[in-house]
């Protein structure tokens, strides 16, 4: 099932990167580029909020720190590899056509450790209003 959902997030994040918003991040850790294809309300829970996003990872940039979403998220690599580590558990590496289901308030990070890039989609169902991330203590 999970296989499914991250071929279908595929799918439909390749179909509307013409509309997508692009950000270059000037932050010396995490993705180097974010393409947020959309933001809309969760359909009958206006206090929620559904977002799908690429991110590149690049190689020799240290990964994000970790921290926290308001909601839930799946993210699928769709080209290289990235190590997931959720705190307090072994790293995991993710390879393309692989996915994650991560629950809100997972403490979490990732970081490519390869050589290459590597491209992740994400989709978050997020409280509406709060930060995307917030820093782990």
């Amino acid at each position: 099932m999970q296989k499914i959902i991250a071929m279908s997030i595929i799918t439909a994040a390749t179909m509307i990167t013409p509309a997508a918003f692009a950000q270059t991040s000037t932050s010396p850790t995490g993705p180097a580029f974010s393409t947020r294809f959309f933001n809309t309300p969760l359909e009958n829970d206006a206090s929620r909020e559904v977002r799908l996003q690429m991110q590149l990872h690049l190689p020799s940039r240290a990964g994000n720190p970790f921290h926290t979403h308001s909601g839930d998220q799946w993210e699928a690599v769709i080209e290289g590899e990235i190590t997931f580590t959720v705190r307090g558990q072994e790293p995991r590496v993710l390879k393309a056509g692989e996915s994650v289901y991560i629950p809100r308030g997972t403490v979490h990070r990732n970081e490519n450790k390869s050589t290459q890039p590597t491209r992740t989609i994400e989709l978050l169902i997020i409280d509406k209003g709060k930060p995307q991330n917030t820093p782990a203590e």
